[in-house]
């Protein structure tokens, strides 16, 4: 794998405009105070309001003249509350520049428990949450920011059409790896993996010309791990803080090179997956399996006449 070395945020990111899911805790919180320190107009939507208005309330109060730091109640299952996120963007600023999709769970049954029996297995399990929230909001997030990020600009060939727009969505180590114990949430995370995959040749075309890529961090310091910290910790394994995904993600928003990437965060460094893959295919496919596969792909295109 190569390794992604962060570019220079700051002056990249100055003015720009960002709208991003899960931004009230944890890496979401930390993108938000990395943009808005950046000199970004940051537009952040969680389903945590408290903790939503009290970061908003901190940054607004050291903002630049004219910076906009924006929290707004968002339930991410909800197709109208997404769009009201991106909205807020639009008509404060014109424009949206960079879009994340950061929030995510981890709350879920062991849909395969060895205590499930002829009747309690006719129960349905409670897993609507984990998969909405995990695959199913990032898919409405995409279709609306693909619209949103490519309004405000100016006609081809003028300095606006050449800005540079992304789409960033956090998988996990679990969207490419196996997670035993985590059906659902890998499932989830599989998908949004998938999903990036899906988009990239896609979105990068005219008229989007938008650059799509997934960050997948393994053990980072947030709640969601509280469980396992300290068997972390005994074991000396590495692990990320929160600031160290939220730079990835940065970086990725500047890196005009970047697209259709997949990004391994592990101990606050990343490294490039899909590169790897690509390079190898021809040894884990096998030659003949890699040309047939590839002369495929070129019939069938981006899908546009399936």
């Amino acid at each position: 794998m190569s390794r992604f070395e962060v570019p220079d945020i700051g002056k990249h990111l100055q003015g720009k405009v960002v709208v991003l899911t899960g931004g009230a805790l944890g890496i979401g919180s930390e993108l938000v105070r990395l943009l808005h320190s950046s000199g970004s107009h940051v537009f952040f939507g969680d389903v945590l309001i408290a903790q939503g208005d009290a970061l908003a309330a901190e940054l607004q109060a050291s903002s630049t003249e004219g910076q906009q730091v924006k929290f707004l109640y968002t339930n991410v299952q909800d197709h109208l509350a997404n769009l009201g996120l991106f909205d807020l963007a639009l008509k404060t600023c014109g424009r949206v520049d960079h879009a994340a999709s950061v929030a995510g769970i981890n709350r879920e049954e062991n849909i395969v428990d060895d205590k499930l029996t002829l009747e309690s297995v006719r129960k349905e399990p409670d897993i609507d949450d984990s998969l909405d929230v995990n695959l199913r909001a990032p898919i409405l997030f995409s279709r609306i920011a693909s619209v949103y990020l490519r309004q405000g600009q100016l006609p081809r060939g003028t300095a606006a059409a050449a800005a540079n727009k992304s789409l960033t969505l956090v998988s996990s180590v679990a969207g490419f790896t196996e997670a035993p114990g985590l059906a659902v949430y890998s499932a989830g995370k599989h998908g949004v993996y998938g999903l990036m995959r899906a988009l990239r040749k896609v979105l990068i075309k005219p008229p989007h010309s938008i650059r799509t890529n997934a960050i997948c961090p393994w053990m980072t310091e947030t709640r969601m791990v509280t469980g396992i910290d300290e068997d972390w910790k005994h074991a000396g394994l590495p692990r990320n803080k929160a600031i160290d995904v939220a730079r990835i993600i940065a970086g990725v928003m500047v890196d005009k090179q970047l697209n259709g990437e997949a990004l391994y965060v592990e101990g606050g460094r990343a490294w490039g997956i899909e590169e790897g893959i690509e390079r190898t295919q021809s040894q884990w496919m096998g030659e003949k399996q890699s040309r047939d596969f590839m002369r495929g792909q070129e019939v069938l295109g981006t899908g546009e006449n399936w």
